[in-house]
């Protein structure tokens, strides 16, 4: 049995709770990977990038798709 987190619970965990989520909308995700939203939105799908949705939309956690894809994610002064 695998107990590693999934990218999103990672996200989750890391996350500082005082703080909002940094949600990314597809096309953000693609434009910052430089692939189509056509790969994003199969990515979602398959399981393989973590979303929420929202209405008829996804939010992903910039978390999430910055460590799938090994993107540097640069903390944010609040």
């Amino acid at each position: 049995m695998d107990d590693e987190p999934t990218p999103l619970e990672a996200a989750q965990r890391r996350h500082d709770s005082r703080r909002p989520m940094n949600l990314l909308t597809v096309t953000e995700v693609a434009a910052m990977l430089r692939v189509s939203k056509m790969t994003i939105y199969r990515m979602v799908h398959a399981g393989r990038l973590p979303s929420f949705r929202v209405g008829q939309s996804y939010r992903i956690p910039a978390e999430a798709a910055a460590a799938l894809f090994g993107v540097p994610m640069h903390n944010q002064a609040g």
